[in-house]
Order: structure tokens, then C-alpha cells, then sequence
């Protein structure tokens, strides 16, 4: 047996990102980085730089810094985005070595793609523990550039600047994938068998993304469109039944349709007291989900008519996200683990 063979192996799970504290200061060093991603915001620099800084970020660290205020794990004293990805990297890890079976010990770790702990920490970490095959996991289920991409794009530009490069692998979308359609249906199941009404309707609400940006090429929309038809087969419901929509709309621009907030108001206006919400999108609840879904969607429901309001959880590192994440990174890891 070689060293390299006995060598750790690293399986590095990667997120969106937070700020450190839901303050306008350290909201607003998040954003300027997040929205300065020519991923994310595809138009010019010498045009959107001075409105980003001269008019996003004053306008919009101050309301989201409430947003995330509302949301904020205070026991903790931390972010729900980051608190969760941390707890799925312990509980992956754990799995990973209560089903060891070779001789090449699995290490885990997170990282964020924007934010702390960064991709460069997490990298160097893990090969600073002796690993040189790293698996890295973007917990982006549906492929866009704006997460997937970006993600490739900054390990890229980490391994630029090594001397000595670990051998990698990426973790491919897994949009249509059993094991997280499953996962998907039985983490609905349970949450509507959990609450004191039946459901009229229930919503799938993803991420949204200009529509300029699909018309370009990115298979986003439709790999979610694939996500949902499959979890409605999972389901045995039909499309009246479970809904589709995108929410977190940003800017001016044309983004992908129906939009989550119109859907919701158009449902309550047409008499639907019970509603039921999930976002398969997100891996962990976050910002979106949390006070995006579960506070100012349920209040315009609320506030349209609709009686009964309710938002499935997240995945997370729950029985149904853990056994995804142990399924996903066993497959990934063969022939190296």
C-alpha cells in the first residue's frame, strides 16, 4: 500500500454564503462581494460597479440586515445558512466513518462561496490534514451559473495559485436524481402529516434567475421544471395540486415566471384557505426561506384572505437531507474511498 493510498480523502460541502453578523456593516461587506460576481450580475462593471456601490448596497444592507435579524440563530449566534451547513458536514462525516469500510479515512469540511469560512479555507485545510483527493459539493441540486459556476470558477482561481494542487471532483447537479426526489417527498410527506390542517394547494418555490440569463443558455429553469414533475410523480399529485413558482426576484429585470408572490396572491384571491409552501431548491434554510417564505409570503397570504399557512423545512441535516448527502458523496467517491 502507497502513501497516497492511505492518505485521508476530503469531501469539502459548499454553500451560498452569509454575513457574520445581521448588521448593516457586515451585510453590506457580503453583498458587495456576492453582487460583484459577474456570475451573478451579468452587465458591465463600469456601469454596475458605481450603481452597486453608490445605490444597491446603502439601500439594501439596512433592510436586509432586519431580514436577517428576524431569521438570526441567536443561541448560537450565527447565521441559519451557516449553522445548518455546519451541522451536515459533522453529520456527513460521521456517517462516513461509521460506514468505513476501506482503508482511506474521509475527512469533512464546509466552506462558502462567498463569505466565512471561505473556499480557500476550506481547501487548504483539509490538504493541510493530509488530504490529496478532495470531492467538492456544491449543495446546488439545479445547475446554474450563478451557484455552480461560480463555485468551479473560485476553486479555479484558488488552484492558480498553488504550487502543490490536490486532485479534485465536483458533485454534478442532481436535479433528477432518486435519492433527492425522495428525500424531497418524504420530507413533504412528513411536514404535512405534522400539521393541524389538509392543504388546498401546495407550492414548490425555487430561487429565481433573469430570464435574460436563461434565454443565454443556463438549463436552470429547466432542470427545476424537471424537479418538480418528478417530485409530483413522487407524490401522486397532479399540477393543480403542486405548484410551481420562483421567488426572490431582484432588480428591475424580467426574471423567470410565475413569480412565487403573484402565484401566492392569485391562489388567495381565488379562495384558497390552505396553503402549504416548500423550496427544494435550498439545501438549508437561509434567508430565503426562513423570512422570505416563512414571514412575508405567509403574511401577504394572510393578508389576501388565505387562513391556513405553512412552510415545509428544508432538507437540512435531517434523517431524509443526511441520508442525500451520505448517498451523493459515496456515489462520488468510488474508486477513491
Amino acid at each position: 500500500m502507497t502513501p497516497f493510498d492511505a492518505a485521508p480523502i476530503g469531501v469539502l460541502l459548499v454553500n451560498l454564503g452569509t454575513p457574520d453578523a445581521p448588521e448593516p456593516q457586515a451585510v453590506r461587506r457580503y453583498l458587495a462581494e456576492f453582487l460583484s460576481d459577474p456570475r451573478v450580475v451579468e452587465l458591465p462593471k463600469l456601469f454596475w460597479a458605481p450603481a452597486l456601490h453608490g445605490i444597491v448596497l446603502p439601500l439594501r444592507a439596512q433592510k436586509s440586515a432586519q431580514a436577517y435579524a428576524a431569521i438570526w440563530n441567536k443561541e448560537l449566534n450565527d447565521s441559519p445558512l451557516r449553522a445548518i451547513t455546519r451541522a451536515q458536514a459533522e453529520g456527513l462525516a460521521e456517517r462516513m466513518r461509521s460506514g468505513a469500510s476501506g482503508a482511506s479515512p474521509v475527512l469533512v469540511d464546509f466552506a462558502m462561496r462567498y463569505g466565512a469560512p471561505s473556499l480557500q479555507a476550506g481547501l487548504t485545510g483539509l490538504m493541510s490534514r493530509g488530504c490529496e483527493r478532495i470531492l467538492i459539493m456544491p449543495l446546488y441540486p439545479q445547475y446554474a451559473a450563478a451557484t455552480t459556476a461560480t463555485a468551479f470558477d473560485a476553486v479555479a482561481r484558488i488552484l492558480g495559485g498553488m504550487r502543490r494542487q490536490p486532485t479534485l471532483r465536483f458533485l454534478p447537479p442532481y436535479f433528477d436524481d432518486p435519492a433527492y426526489i425522495d428525500a424531497l417527498a418524504s420530507s413533504l410527506r412528513a411536514g404535512v402529516a405534522a400539521l393541524d390542517f389538509e392543504p388546498e394547494v401546495m407550492l414548490a418555490s425555487f430561487h429565481g434567475l433573469p430570464r435574460s440569463q436563461v434565454d443565454a443558455g443556463d438549463p436552470y429553469k429547466a432542470q427545476c421544471e424537471a424537479s418538480w414533475r418528478l417530485l409530483r410523480e413522487a407524490m401522486g399529485v397532479s399540477e393543480r395540486q403542486l405548484r410551481l413558482s420562483f421567488q426572490s426576484r431582484f432588480g428591475r429585470a424580467k426574471w423567470i415566471e410565475p413569480y412565487t408572490t403573484e402565484v401566492v396572491k392569485a391562489l388567495a384571491r381565488e379562495g384558497v384557505k390552505r396553503l402549504v409552501v416548500m423550496t427544494p431548491g435550498f439545501s438549508a434554510d437561509c434567508l430565503e426561506t426562513l423570512e422570505e417564505i416563512g414571514l412575508e409570503l405567509r403574511d401577504e397570504f394572510l393578508q389576501e384572505g388565505g387562513e391556513k399557512f405553512a412552510r415545509i423545512t428544508c432538507l437540512n441535516d435531517g434523517e431524509e437531507g443526511m441520508r442525500l448527502l451520505e448517498t451523493l458523496a459515496r456515489r462520488e467517491l468510488q474508486g477513491w474511498a
